[in-house]
This record gives structure tokens, C-alpha cells and sequence, in this order.
């Protein structure tokens, strides 16, 4: 566990952590529309790191921050049995932690990939290169 710890973007974590926290924070304060935006600190705690499987559990790390702030009130009050209820309140921490983990993967897949097409570019560079140099 202590060799997995300092691979972790650190910076990337509490950032995009906070960033998620503004949002619902900004949301609640200003308006509504602005509840979206913190998905962009989630998707930055997944893009920061260097694996898909680490984007994916930080991913759901950084979301408890907006699990604290829902279940605190600041996304609207829950009306009904069931969100008052011990299985409701379970049901939505984890619907939040696994939307969380759901950007955090798509975060880590978008860097991964870009890293791939970045590797497939400076590939053809140095193709295209050698081919000039060949020809004179």
C-alpha cells in the first residue's frame, strides 16, 4: 500500500476535490445551473492521474466532499419516506460516489488516450523525418 501512496497526484486529488466542493457551494449560493460545473474537479482528480483503475477510485474519493455537502442540505432538501430514511440516505452517498467514480474514469480514459495520440504523433514525425532525410 505505501509503494501505491506516492504515485497518487496529490495536488490533483485536493484540487479537483475542491473545486467539486465551489460548485455545490456556488450552486447553493448563487444558482442552480452552476451544480453541473463541479463535475470539472472530478474530472480533473481522474485526468491528473497516470492509470485508469487510480482515476476511478480517486474519482469516487474526491466526490465525498459533495456527499457531505448534499446530505448538509446544500443540493435541496429530500421530501418523501424514502430519501429520509437510513436506505435512502445510503442509497444516495452511493449514488454520488459512483457518479463520481464514473468521471474520475473518464477523466484517467481522456489522458490515456491523449497520451496514446500524442505517442501515435510524435511516431509519424519521425517517420515523415527519416523519409526527408532519405530523399536528399
Amino acid at each position: 500500500m505505501m509503494k501505491f501512496l506516492p504515485e497518487i497526484n496529490i495536488k490533483a486529488l485536493v484540487f479537483g476535490a475542491a473545486i467539486a466542493a465551489a460548485f455545490i457551494l456556488f450552486g447553493y449560493q448563487i444558482n442552480d445551473w452552476l451544480y453541473p460545473f463541479s463535475a470539472m474537479g472530478l474530472l480533473y482528480v481522474g485526468y491528473g492521474q497516470d492509470s485508469v483503475k487510480k482515476g476511478t477510485i480517486l474519482g469516487a474519493l474526491a466526490a465525498t466532499p459533495i456527499v457531505v455537502l448534499t446530505l448538509q442540505g446544500y443540493m435541496g432538501t429530500f421530501s418523501g419516506d424514502f430519501f429520509v430514511s437510513e436506505t435512502g440516505i445510503m442509497t444516495v452517498t452511493l449514488i454520488i460516489l459512483l457518479v463520481g467514480a464514473f468521471v474520475g474514469l473518464v477523466g484517467a480514459w481522456t489522458k490515456r488516450n491523449r497520451v496514446k495520440a500524442l505517442e501515435e504523433y510524435e511516431k509519424q514525425q519521425k517517420i515523415g523525418k527519416n523519409k526527408k532525410k532519405n530523399k536528399k
